[in-house]
């Protein structure tokens, strides 16, 4: 964050503070998606590769609309931010209720050994190679790494998910992923459909879950404060294009007010942006 703003600057600054946003990254994927069929279809390679850049980046948008959702931030209606939660996690590999649970751990427990979205980061007695191993896999391999930390978190003992009805609904939501997925890919083999697949969703949504990995470390990693500003990186910039950024991605770089003020959405996080000051 760039020391030379001051409050009133951050406040008044002018920002995109759109309820809707995820809606329009929703409508944005969705022509993408298109665009990126025709251009299979046809062999247009040179133009599918920029359009697979564009899909990952919006695909790690809706990946920050399942952090929202697990807020319960996402749809002012309650029933609306649940579907939208188990959609997403499902085509990303996750169970909703896991990541829910999970989530609150890292909010609870920021900077210690219990929070569990960070294993085995924060596991200060794991050995070092152990951990570089790991930040490896989760820096290229996101998309499988990050459903594995958290599933890891559930079948460990202690589990964080402690409570019997939680288990049962994330054990549901687990088979849920199994037969979706088994669907999916009998429907892509069944009709020939692997070079679409690979275009359409696998290459841009490995990408997406390394944005995001790459995302959580600038976010947090290499801290060594134990407050929310001195263990989080919040980005902040007053151009056009970083405003861009910041609203596709729901504005998640203002990181630091949402740590601080967890339940407010998305959408009003500028506004309070002077929370950032030392």
């Amino acid at each position: 964050m760039n020391a030379a703003f001051n409050d009133e600057e951050f406040s008044e600054m002018p920002h995109w503070i759109v309820r809707g946003a995820f809606q329009i990254l929703v409508f944005g994927l969705l022509f993408a998606e298109i665009a990126l069929a025709v251009t299979v279809e046809r062999g247009l390679i040179w133009l599918a590769v920029p359009l697979v850049l564009v899909a990952s980046h919006l695909m790690h948008g809706l990946l920050i609309g399942l952090h929202e959702a697990s807020h319960g931030l996402l749809r002012k209606n309650r029933r609306f931010n649940e579907f939208d939660g188990i959609v997403i996690s499902t085509f990303s590999l996750m169970s909703f209720s896991l990541y829910r649970v999970v989530h609150q751990t890292h909010h609870a427990y920021l900077t210690t050994e219990r929070d569990h979205e960070f294993w085995p980061l924060s596991q200060t007695t794991m050995p070092r190679w152990k951990r570089c191993l790991a930040a490896f896999f989760e820096l290229n391999f996101g998309m499988f790494f990050t459903p594995f930390v958290f599933l890891r978190a559930f079948l460990c003992s202690p589990s964080p998910v402690r409570s019997t009805r939680v288990r049962r609904r994330i054990w549901a939501e687990l088979a849920l992923i199994v037969v979706i997925w088994t669907l999916v890919l009998w429907a892509v083999a069944t009709f020939g459909l692997w070079k679409y697949f690979i275009w359409m969703y696998l290459v841009p949504a490995v990408l997406a879950g390394n944005l995001q990995s790459w995302r959580k470390y600038i976010e947090h990693v290499g801290l060594t404060g134990d407050t929310v500003n001195g263990s989080t990186r919040s980005i902040v910039t007053k151009s056009w294009m970083g405003r861009l950024v910041a609203f596709t991605l729901l504005h998640e770089p203002f990181h630091g007010v949402h740590h601080q003020r967890a339940g407010l959405p998305h959408s009003v996080l500028p506004q309070h942006v002077e929370t950032l000051q030392p």
